[in-house]
């Protein structure tokens, strides 16, 4: 595992997939370097949630298992998990033979902690005849029906406005969400959750600022702390909640979210997902 020097990532490049269990794939990014670029951080908790939905391996008389998984990663580890990485490590298992489910689980739990540097959720399901996955918008307004010039396409917290006179909590939710992976260059799609308590912010102006992000070069994760920090610094919110769901790619999506209280958030896919 190595940290921070993305040249040396899987991601952007062509690598072999393991033809065994292999947890040398697995790379991992200090969250430090991007953090600093974000000047003093508000005290936030939450969490990047990955749900794989490519979960496989054999069973001991070599039978295909197939699952889904839910990797939950808390926001104070002092790393991140490249994505790529992660899918190859998961692949990694396809053709290796294990005696349970517990042991995957105790087998990922060792790896992808050491990775990430500290203590994880991991949740494998096997997959039923009767499984339903359901999908759900994230709730909340939706505010993509705002007629609403854009101008700006790289992060501009500057367009954020909010009425001091008037103090709400509210819900308010987008579809427009879109940044750039910082490797390859590829269109991460998302749909965002904004929940906060304090000054009313212009929903036309909170518009044009996620929008801003669209030719943003960021990962998953430092776009929903960008989007956290510009929000909290520009509103001065006295609660706030951001959380992101992206579209997957190779079997996974990433589901950060930041919030500066503690929350519940459901790991319930949307129908872009």
């Amino acid at each position: 595992m190595t940290h921070n020097d993305l040249a040396n990532a899987p991601l952007g490049h062509t690598v072999s997939y393991p033809k065994s269990y292999d947890a040398s794939v697995l790379f991992a990014i200090d969250r430090a370097n991007n953090r600093a670029s974000l000047g003093p951080l508000p005290a936030w908790q939450g969490a990047d949630l990955w749900t794989a939905y490519e979960l496989s391996w054999l069973n001991p008389k070599g039978k295909p298992v197939v699952a889904m998984g839910l990797f939950t990663v808390p926001h104070d580890t002092p790393r991140l998990i490249e994505s790529k990485s992660f899918k190859l490590y998961l692949n990694s298992f396809n053709e290796s033979r294990f005696d349970s489910l517990e042991q995957v689980v105790g087998i990922m739990r060792t790896d992808l902690e050491a990775a990430c540097g500290g203590p994880m959720g991991i949740t494998i399901t096997p997959l039923r005849a009767d499984t339903r996955e359901l999908c759900t918008a994230l709730p909340g307004e939706n505010i993509d029906d705002l007629d609403v010039e854009i101008r700006h396409y790289q992060p501009t917290s500057g367009l954020l406005q909010c009425d001091p006179t008037t103090t709400v909590t509210e819900t308010l939710t987008s579809d427009l969400l879109k940044s750039n992976c910082p490797v390859t260059g590829q269109p991460d799609w998302g749909s965002v959750q904004i929940t906060y308590t304090g000054p009313k912010i212009d929903r036309a102006a909170l518009l044009q600022y996620i929008v801003s992000l669209r030719q943003h070069n960021e990962f998953h994760e430092h776009c929903v702390e960008t989007l956290y920090c510009d929000i909290w610094r520009e509103c001065k919110p006295v609660a706030l909640t951001v959380y992101a769901r992206y579209t997957r790619r190779g079997g996974l999506d990433i589901n950060p979210w930041r919030s500066s209280h503690q929350v519940e958030v459901a790991a319930q896919r949307t129908p872009r997902q």
